[in-house]
C-alpha cells in the first residue's frame, strides 16, 4: 500500500519573514522512511493566492490559496515583522476563519516566531500556554492578555496548537513534530540533513540580551558534552563543577544562565531523551534502558517518562516502534 504523506500548508500573510517561510519545507522535506519515501508534503498559500510582501525585499507568489488550509493535516503560520497582527492584534477575517475552521476539524496548527500573533488574533490561543520571540513578549501580553505567554522556552506543544520562539526555534519545533509523529531516529536523520542538533538545551533565556556578555572561557558546553557521555554513571553537581574548574556556586550560575535549567533538571532531560531513543531503536529491556540512562531502576524511568510525556516506557516503545 502506497504511503500517503502528511499534508502541510504554510500560510503566509503580508510582511512574512523569509527564513520562517522556508523553514517548514526545508525541515519536513528531509523526513523520509528507510525506503526514502517522503513522510510530508509542504505547500505555500496566501489569501486569494495573491502575492504577499516579505521583510527580505521580495514578494511571495504562492501556488495555492486558502483552499490548501481547508484540506491540510497541519497548518504552519510563519513569523511576521509588520502588519495588523503586530500593530493592533487583528488579522484578516478570511485568514482567521480559515485557521479556526482548520482547528475545528482537527488539523494541527503551528506558528513560528511572531506567527503566534496571527494565531492569537484568530482566537486560537486564548486560555492556552504559548510562546513567541522574547523581544515581542510585552507587546504580545498587551494585545492578548487571555493567552498564557511563556517567553522563556523554545517552543510549546499544547497538543493541537503549537508555538515556537524566534527564527531557529521554528526548526526546533519542526524537528519536535517529526519526532512526535515518527520517532527520534527519523527526527535525528532530519536534523543531520539540516546540520542542526536534534535537541537544543535550555530556552530563550540564554538568548535574551544582557548588559555584560560572558567570554567563551566561562562556558559550560564542554562539561555538558562530558556529562552526555556519562549518562549511565552517577554524575553529581560537584563532579560537573570540578570538570569545568569552577566552584559549585559559580558553575550553577553559569549553567543556568546558558541553558535556562539547573544542572539537575538538565541531566534529567538528557537521561529521558536518551531513554526515549533507546526504547525506539533497540531491543534492550526497559530495565536495561533504565540502567544505561542512569535512572538505576525501572520505576525511576517510568516516573520520569510519565512526568514528561505522560506514558509508560512500554507504551512509548509500542507507539514509536510501530511508527
Amino acid at each position: 500500500m502506497a504511503l500517503v504523506p502528511h499534508r502541510i500548508a504554510v500560510l503566509a500573510v503580508d510582511q512574512v519573514v523569509g527564513l520562517d517561510l522556508g523553514t517548514p519545507d526545508q525541515v519536513f522535506s528531509t523526513a523520509r522512511t528507510d525506503a526514502m519515501e517522503q513522510l510530508y508534503t509542504v505547500g505555500t498559500c496566501t489569501p486569494g493566492g495573491r502575492p504577499v510582501r516579505s521583510t527580505a525585499g521580495f514578494q511571495v507568489l504562492p501556488d495555492h490559496d486558502l483552499d490548501l488550509v481547508r484540506t491540510a493535516d497541519t497548518v504552519v503560520v510563519p513569523g511576521i515583522h509588520g502588519g495588523a497582527p503586530l500593530a493592533d492584534g487583528t488579522v484578516d477575517p478570511e485568514v482567521a476563519g480559515a485557521l479556526r475552521s482548520a482547528h475545528e476539524r482537527g488539523a494541527r496548527i503551528m506558528s513560528i516566531c511572531t506567527g503566534a500573533f496571527v494565531l492569537a488574533a484568530a482566537g486560537l490561543l486564548d486560555g492556552r500556554r504559548a510562546t513567541t520571540h522574547w523581544a515581542y513578549a510585552d507587546r504580545f501580553r498587551r494585545l492578548h492578555p487571555a493567552v498564557d505567554l511563556d517567553p522563556d522556552v523554545l517552543f510549546i506543544d499544547s497538543g493541537s496548537v503549537l508555538t515556537s520562539a524566534g527564527v531557529a526555534a521554528g526548526i526546533d519545533l519542526c524537528l519536535h513534530v517529526i519526532r512526535s509523529d515518527h520517532g527520534s531516529e527519523v527526527a535525528n536523520r532530519s536534523a543531520r540533513r539540516c546540520v542542526m542538533p536534534p535537541w537544543r538545551d535550555g530556552g530563550q533565556a540564554q538568548y535574551i540580551e544582557r548588559p555584560v556578555p560572558r567570554g567563551p572561557e566561562d562556558g559550560t558546553a564542554a562539561t555538558r558534552e562530558w556529562a552526555r557521555q556519562r549518562l549511565h554513571e552517577p554524575v553529581a553537581l560537584r563532579d560537573l563543577a570540578a570538570h569545568a574548574r569552577m566552584s559549585v556556586r559559580t558553575f550553577t550560575r553559569h549553567f543556568r544562565s546558558e541553558t535556562g535549567l539547573s544542572p539537575a533538571q538538565w541531566l534529567l532531560q538528557q537521561r529521558t531523551d536518551h531513554a526515549r531513543l533507546l526504547l525506539e531503536t533497540t531491543d534492550l529491556t526497559v530495565d536495561q534502558v533504565a540502567h544505561r540512562c542512569g535512572f538505576g531502576t525501572t520505576s525511576a524511568l517510568r516516573q520520569q517518562l510519565h512526568h514528561r510525556i505522560g506514558v509508560s516506557p512500554t507504551t512509548y516503545r509500542r507507539t514509536f516502534r510501530g511508527a
